[in-house]
């Protein structure tokens, strides 16, 4: 889809125009090539770079031609009906008459940027842009607390922890490590237009793009944590399901050592040869005896050992 807005300060709501005008929003959700094709004959945009705009993989970076920067992000969505979350491309292409964001996936930023949600200006390129920015870390930090929730329900009982849940562990940690290499990246493209040789920057852009900085590296900071209780939380389960383990093999031997004891003395009475006591009456029962005594005194002994 392809999507022409205008919006100045004074404005509520942006206005969605036919033909580019300057001081527009050109934005291309999950876009076709001739829409890519168009945006790029009518903005004049680089071919190669907006051909690696669509790239699947494209790590964050930044980018400057013919007097156009930009601005590779990456941004978070679900799959298989939210049981997995990734992250897609973004690219913010900064210019002197317009600003054009092309997101290869639906996403509800599109929607809050065209109800006009949050105060911005399409005139006003810089600024629009690290509000963008804001708003895409502000999902990040979504998905992230719905992980450390994940990850905090479990460190409550890690007895109670199926293997459901280990899978999901795994899940997470997929997902943080996805995260993390995008925003490590992000960090050092904020970094970069800090500087200042990229856009030209107001004294309030300097403060958005630190804001977008600190939040940048909160993100990293609780992902990192969040990956840290993950890999503690599956070597306790491990140890755990070791003990555990161990356990039931101890009970197990000791288990086999003492019914062992009764089967040899049964299997010695049993041969058909002279044996003692064969006549006497209480044969039996002396027998028996025997046996409850020996696998008796051998329980003590294990428990005494610390065997069960």
């Amino acid at each position: 889809m392809l999507e022409i807005l205008h919006k100045t300060i004074k404005e509520k709501k942006p206005t969605t125009l036919d033909n580019f005008k300057t001081g527009s929003l050109v934005i291309l959700e999950e876009p076709t090539k001739d829409e890519v094709d168009k945006v790029i004959d009518m903005l004049k945009l680089d071919e190669d770079i907006m051909s690696d705009s669509q790239d699947a993989n494209e790590v964050p970076h930044l980018e400057s031609e013919n007097g156009v920067t930009y601005i590779f992000t990456r941004m978070p969505y679900e799959i298989n009906n939210g049981q997995t979350v990734t992250t897609y491309p973004v690219m913010i292409a900064i210019g002197d008459k317009f600003v054009c964001c092309l997101f290869q996936r639906k996403t509800d930023l599109v929607d809050r940027i065209r109800s006009g949600v949050f105060d911005y200006a399409t005139t006003q390129k810089t600024k629009l842009v690290f509000q963008i920015i804001s708003d895409i870390h502000a999902t990040y930090s979504k998905f992230i607390l719905i992980i450390n929730r994940g990850v905090r329900r479990a460190t409550v009982d890690f007895k109670s922890i199926k293997n459901r849940d280990i899978v999901h562990f795994l899940r997470f940690e997929s997902t943080l490590n996805d995260f993390l290499a995008a925003l490590v990246h992000t960090n050092t493209v904020l970094n970069k237009l800090l500087s200042g040789r990229y856009v030209t920057l107001f004294q309030s852009d300097h403060d958005l793009i630190e804001d977008n900085l600190l939040e940048n590296s909160q993100l990293i900071e609780t992902s990192k944590s969040n990956l840290k209780n993950i890999l503690n939380i599956r070597d306790v389960y491990s140890t755990v399901m070791t003990n555990n383990l161990n356990q039931t093999l101890k009970f197990l031997a000791v288990l086999t050592i003492i019914l062992t004891i009764p089967t040899i003395i049964a299997s010695l009475f049993g041969m058909n040869v002279a044996l003692p006591f064969q006549d006497h009456p209480a044969a039996f029962w002396f027998i028996v005896f025997i046996v409850v005594s020996l696998s008796t005194g051998l329980l003590f002994i294990f428990s005494r050992s610390k065997w069960l």
